[in-house]
Protein backbone atom coordinates (compact mmCIF):
# COMPACT_ATOMS: atom_id res chain seq x y z
CA UNK A 1 0.00 0.00 0.00
CA UNK A 2 1.11 3.35 -1.06
CA UNK A 3 0.88 6.57 1.43
CA UNK A 4 2.67 9.38 2.12
CA UNK A 5 3.91 11.56 5.05
CA UNK A 6 4.73 14.97 5.40
CA UNK A 7 7.67 16.62 8.15
CA UNK A 8 7.52 20.33 8.50
CA UNK A 9 10.07 21.38 10.57
CA UNK A 10 9.53 24.92 11.80
CA UNK A 11 11.01 27.34 14.38
CA UNK A 12 9.76 30.89 14.62
CA UNK A 13 7.10 30.70 12.00
CA UNK A 14 4.48 32.42 13.62
CA UNK A 15 3.59 34.29 10.47
CA UNK A 16 3.45 31.68 7.91
CA UNK A 17 3.27 28.11 9.67
CA UNK A 18 -0.80 28.32 9.28
CA UNK A 19 -1.19 29.21 5.66
CA UNK A 20 1.43 26.76 4.89
CA UNK A 21 -0.04 24.11 6.71
CA UNK A 22 -3.39 24.85 5.02
CA UNK A 23 -1.53 24.22 1.45
CA UNK A 24 -1.14 20.45 2.44
CA UNK A 25 -3.99 20.35 3.44
CA UNK A 26 -5.96 20.87 0.66
CA UNK A 27 -3.93 18.83 -1.63
CA UNK A 28 -5.48 15.86 0.47
CA UNK A 29 -2.77 13.18 -0.75
CA UNK A 30 -0.98 12.81 3.32
CA UNK A 31 -1.84 10.31 5.92
CA UNK A 32 -0.12 12.34 8.50
CA UNK A 33 1.80 15.63 8.65
CA UNK A 34 4.19 15.96 10.98
CA UNK A 35 4.84 19.55 12.70
CA UNK A 36 8.17 19.91 14.45
CA UNK A 37 8.65 22.59 16.70
CA UNK A 38 12.39 22.91 16.89
CA UNK A 39 12.00 25.67 20.19
CA UNK A 40 10.23 28.01 18.59
CA UNK A 41 9.90 31.01 21.20
CA UNK A 42 7.27 33.24 19.57
CA UNK A 43 3.79 31.83 19.00
CA UNK A 44 4.81 29.13 15.95
CA UNK A 45 3.75 26.25 18.90
CA UNK A 46 0.59 27.43 19.73
CA UNK A 47 -0.51 27.67 16.04
CA UNK A 48 0.85 23.86 15.34
CA UNK A 49 -1.07 22.82 18.59
CA UNK A 50 -4.11 24.46 17.34
CA UNK A 51 -3.70 22.63 14.04
CA UNK A 52 -2.91 19.40 15.61
CA UNK A 53 -6.30 19.70 17.67
CA UNK A 54 -8.31 20.47 14.30
CA UNK A 55 -6.91 17.97 12.36
CA UNK A 56 -6.84 14.20 13.04
CA UNK A 57 -3.85 13.54 10.51
CA UNK A 58 -1.52 16.87 11.91
CA UNK A 59 0.26 15.37 14.58
CA UNK A 60 2.82 17.73 16.48
CA UNK A 61 5.95 16.89 18.01
CA UNK A 62 9.04 19.10 19.81
CA UNK A 63 12.67 18.38 19.50
CA UNK A 64 14.55 17.80 22.34
CA UNK A 65 17.21 20.09 21.21
CA UNK A 66 17.65 22.84 19.53
CA UNK A 67 20.55 22.16 17.00
CA UNK A 68 19.01 22.84 13.34
CA UNK A 69 16.57 21.38 10.79
CA UNK A 70 18.45 18.03 9.80
CA UNK A 71 18.29 17.07 13.89
CA UNK A 72 14.15 17.97 13.62
CA UNK A 73 13.71 15.72 10.64
CA UNK A 74 15.67 12.54 11.82
CA UNK A 75 13.20 13.18 15.27
CA UNK A 76 10.21 13.38 12.96
CA UNK A 77 11.38 10.43 11.01
CA UNK A 78 10.78 7.96 13.85
CA UNK A 79 7.45 8.69 13.79
CA UNK A 80 6.73 8.21 9.83
CA UNK A 81 4.64 4.83 8.99
CA UNK A 82 3.88 5.73 5.51
CA UNK A 83 5.08 3.82 2.17
CA UNK A 84 6.84 7.68 1.38
CA UNK A 85 7.85 10.25 3.09
CA UNK A 86 8.75 14.50 2.06
CA UNK A 87 9.86 17.63 3.75
CA UNK A 88 7.96 20.54 3.36
CA UNK A 89 9.64 24.08 4.99
CA UNK A 90 6.85 26.03 7.17
CA UNK A 91 7.44 29.22 4.83
CA UNK A 92 5.40 30.10 1.72
CA UNK A 93 8.11 29.51 -0.35
CA UNK A 94 7.10 25.90 -1.71
CA UNK A 95 3.70 24.84 -3.11
CA UNK A 96 2.33 21.69 -2.34
CA UNK A 97 0.78 20.77 -5.73
CA UNK A 98 4.03 20.15 -6.80
CA UNK A 99 4.39 17.07 -4.36
CA UNK A 100 1.15 15.87 -5.32
CA UNK A 101 3.00 15.66 -8.83
CA UNK A 102 5.83 14.28 -7.68
CA UNK A 103 3.81 11.50 -5.40
CA UNK A 104 2.44 10.07 -8.83
CA UNK A 105 5.89 9.95 -9.75
CA UNK A 106 7.61 8.25 -7.05
CA UNK A 107 4.55 5.55 -7.45
CA UNK A 108 5.88 4.93 -10.88
CA UNK A 109 9.69 4.56 -10.36
CA UNK A 110 10.71 2.35 -7.10
CA UNK A 111 13.88 2.70 -5.73
CA UNK A 112 13.84 6.53 -6.61
CA UNK A 113 14.36 9.86 -4.63
CA UNK A 114 12.15 12.43 -6.78
CA UNK A 115 13.42 15.81 -6.46
CA UNK A 116 11.85 19.01 -6.86
CA UNK A 117 14.03 21.61 -9.18
CA UNK A 118 13.73 24.96 -9.43
CA UNK A 119 15.60 25.19 -12.69
CA UNK A 120 14.58 23.07 -15.23
CA UNK A 121 10.75 23.31 -16.52
CA UNK A 122 9.05 26.90 -16.80
CA UNK A 123 6.83 26.81 -13.99
CA UNK A 124 6.71 30.56 -12.05
CA UNK A 125 9.68 31.13 -9.64
CA UNK A 126 11.07 34.43 -7.62
CA UNK A 127 14.76 34.67 -6.80
CA UNK A 128 15.19 37.45 -4.79
CA UNK A 129 19.05 37.28 -4.35
CA UNK A 130 21.49 36.90 -7.25
CA UNK A 131 24.21 35.62 -4.57
CA UNK A 132 21.99 33.00 -3.62
CA UNK A 133 20.88 32.17 -6.91
CA UNK A 134 23.90 31.84 -8.74
CA UNK A 135 25.73 30.11 -5.47
CA UNK A 136 23.05 27.17 -5.94
CA UNK A 137 23.98 27.13 -9.69
CA UNK A 138 27.56 26.65 -8.24
CA UNK A 139 26.73 24.29 -5.82
CA UNK A 140 24.73 21.70 -8.24
CA UNK A 141 27.49 21.88 -10.57
CA UNK A 142 30.19 20.94 -8.04
CA UNK A 143 27.73 18.12 -6.49
CA UNK A 144 27.52 16.79 -10.27
CA UNK A 145 31.10 17.05 -10.98
CA UNK A 146 32.28 15.06 -7.94
CA UNK A 147 29.33 12.18 -7.99
CA UNK A 148 29.86 12.30 -11.62
CA UNK A 149 25.91 12.86 -11.85
CA UNK A 150 23.98 15.09 -12.69
CA UNK A 151 21.42 17.12 -11.25
CA UNK A 152 20.13 20.89 -11.45
CA UNK A 153 19.58 21.87 -7.84
CA UNK A 154 20.36 20.29 -5.17
CA UNK A 155 19.09 22.82 -2.11
CA UNK A 156 15.73 22.18 -3.09
CA UNK A 157 13.13 22.00 0.02
CA UNK A 158 11.08 18.60 -1.77
CA UNK A 159 12.99 15.42 -2.08
CA UNK A 160 10.34 12.62 -1.67
CA UNK A 161 11.56 8.80 -1.46
CA UNK A 162 10.62 6.03 0.21
CA UNK A 163 10.81 5.71 3.65
CA UNK A 164 12.82 2.96 4.73
CA UNK A 165 15.17 3.80 2.43
CA UNK A 166 15.73 6.90 3.85
CA UNK A 167 15.48 5.55 7.39
CA UNK A 168 18.57 2.96 6.40
CA UNK A 169 20.37 6.12 5.08
CA UNK A 170 21.08 6.78 9.07
CA UNK A 171 21.50 10.51 8.49
CA UNK A 172 23.15 12.29 10.73
CA UNK A 173 23.55 15.81 9.74
CA UNK A 174 22.13 18.40 11.97
CA UNK A 175 21.55 21.74 9.42
CA UNK A 176 20.94 22.48 6.20
CA UNK A 177 22.84 20.50 4.98
CA UNK A 178 20.57 17.51 5.08
CA UNK A 179 19.47 17.60 1.58
CA UNK A 180 22.98 16.99 1.03
CA UNK A 181 23.71 14.13 2.59
CA UNK A 182 20.40 12.35 1.67
CA UNK A 183 21.66 13.07 -2.29
CA UNK A 184 24.68 12.11 -2.08
CA UNK A 185 24.15 8.54 0.16
CA UNK A 186 20.86 7.98 -2.37
CA UNK A 187 23.83 8.09 -5.12
CA UNK A 188 25.65 5.67 -3.17
CA UNK A 189 22.84 3.35 -2.77
CA UNK A 190 22.30 2.77 -6.27
CA UNK A 191 18.68 4.96 -6.56
CA UNK A 192 17.92 6.51 -9.19
CA UNK A 193 17.17 10.87 -9.25
CA UNK A 194 14.44 11.49 -11.08
CA UNK A 195 14.07 15.87 -11.41
CA UNK A 196 10.71 17.32 -11.21
CA UNK A 197 10.16 20.81 -11.92
CA UNK A 198 8.88 22.56 -8.98
CA UNK A 199 7.16 26.40 -8.22
CA UNK A 200 9.47 28.99 -6.19
CA UNK A 201 8.44 31.89 -4.39
CA UNK A 202 11.67 33.07 -2.05
CA UNK A 203 11.42 34.88 0.78
CA UNK A 204 13.71 38.03 2.20
CA UNK A 205 15.71 37.97 5.36
CA UNK A 206 13.40 40.48 6.83
CA UNK A 207 10.60 38.25 6.35
CA UNK A 208 12.29 35.24 8.03
CA UNK A 209 14.47 33.47 5.60
CA UNK A 210 16.84 31.70 7.96
CA UNK A 211 19.34 30.27 5.70
CA UNK A 212 22.94 32.02 5.95
CA UNK A 213 26.59 32.53 4.83
CA UNK A 214 27.99 30.09 7.38
CA UNK A 215 25.39 27.71 6.48
CA UNK A 216 26.28 27.59 2.87
CA UNK A 217 29.68 27.31 3.67
CA UNK A 218 29.02 24.19 5.92
CA UNK A 219 26.81 22.96 2.57
CA UNK A 220 29.74 23.42 0.35
CA UNK A 221 31.94 21.38 2.96
CA UNK A 222 29.50 18.79 2.66
CA UNK A 223 29.32 18.67 -0.70
CA UNK A 224 33.02 18.04 -0.96
CA UNK A 225 33.00 15.67 2.25
CA UNK A 226 30.08 13.30 1.38
CA UNK A 227 30.73 12.43 -3.06
CA UNK A 228 32.15 9.61 -4.48
CA UNK A 229 35.02 11.48 -5.45
CA UNK A 230 35.88 11.99 -1.88
CA UNK A 231 35.21 8.37 -0.69
CA UNK A 232 37.58 7.46 -3.82
CA UNK A 233 40.50 9.21 -2.18
CA UNK A 234 40.32 7.46 1.29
Amino acid sequence: MNNITVIVPFYNEEKYLYESVQRLIVEKIFEKIILVNDLSNDNSFEIAQNLSNNYEQIHLISTSIQIGKGNAIREALEHVETSHVIVHDADLEYFPEDITEMYKIAIKNKDSLILGSRTIGDKKRTNLYRTTFYAQKIYALLFSILNNHRLTDIASCYWLLETEQLKSMNISENGFSIEIEVLSKALKEGLSIVEVPIKYEGRSYQDGKKIRLLDGLKILLKIISSSKFASFLK
